[in-house]
């Protein structure tokens, strides 16, 4: 089953040029795909149709089944499209966290006596366990705090689809791991989740890769596929990932190591390779 179809999509913003050019994807239910490319190759425009903050110029987009140019089908879309932005006080309305979470449901109708369970179990989900942090002001809440509260939020409004468009870019790498943990687990637990990002680490996460040039998707697949290769990632000025990197050149010293994608599998190779010495 497909969560989202786009067939043949081209969108611009003035006329003159195609943010998207031609589009066609498909992405099967449960998939975790991690869309890479340079500043204006059309990421956050691809994610911004996917829950009708944009619909195509020309073509379709089928969220769950629903045509995002349909007005009766915009609500149910949006309910089940979750996005996520770069910059979270963007995002945030409330000044309380539990009101925050509570915003998104409550605008749906969801009953007072299942609010407060969906409020609970949202800020579980991403790791806020102490029953006291709902009362606290969301001012005063820390960059990687106050995205994992808009994550709540969205999730609090149990979407099938979770849209992440580039929200590790404004945080520590303390921060960019536990919000990519967050996405594993969502994932791990059957959502769709969709994350545009510059990071070939974080793409590496994913267990699809798709890469836009100027609106065009110009590779789509594994990351051993997408991201081992050199000749097409310096043909769009995208660097390897650093295990990557690493890998081939103890490969080129004469040190008998697979490609990895993620450090700690590297590391555990070495140290495999360094015990039986």
């Amino acid at each position: 089953m497909t969560a989202i179809d786009f067939e043949g999509v081209r969108f611009s913003y003035d006329d003159s040029k195609n943010a998207l050019d031609g589009v066609t994807l498909h992405i099967a239910a449960g998939e975790f795909v991690a869309v890479l490319g340079g500043n204006g190759s059309g990421k956050s425009t691809l994610a911004k149709h996917v829950n009708a903050l944009l619909v195509p110029r020309t073509g379709t987009v089928l969220t769950l089944g629903m045509d995002t140019q349909d007005p009766d089908s915009l609500y149910l879309i949006r309910q089940n499209a979750g996005m996520v932005f770069q910059n979270p006080d963007d995002q945030l309305v409330a000044t309380l966290v539990e009101n925050e979470v509570a915003f998104g449901p409550e605008n749906l109708g969801v009953p007072s006596s299942e609010l407060e369970l969906r409020v609970r179990d949202a800020l579980h989900e991403v790791g806020f366990r102490d029953a006291s942090f709902a009362t606290h002001e969301t001012n005063a809440l820390s960059g990687g705090q106050k995205q994992r509260l808009a994550i709540a939020g969205v999730l609090a409004m149990e979407p099938r689809i979770l849209i992440l468009d580039e929200a590790t870019a404004m945080l520590d790498p303390r921060g960019r791991r536990g919000l990519l943990r967050i996405a594993r687990e969502l994932n791990a637990n059957g959502m769709t989740v969709i994350m545009i990002t510059h990071s070939m680490e974080e793409a590496a996460q994913a267990s699809r890769v798709i890469v836009l040039r100027e609106g065009r998707i110009v590779a789509d697949g594994s990351p051993a596929q997408v991201l081992c290769d050199k000749e097409t990632l310096s043909s769009l000025h995208l660097r390897l990932p650093f295990a990557v990197r690493l890998s081939l050149a103890l490969q080129q010293r004469g040190i008998p190591v697979s490609i990895h994608l993620d450090e700690s599998s590297l590391e555990e190779e070495l140290c495999s390779l360094n015990s039986a010495m």
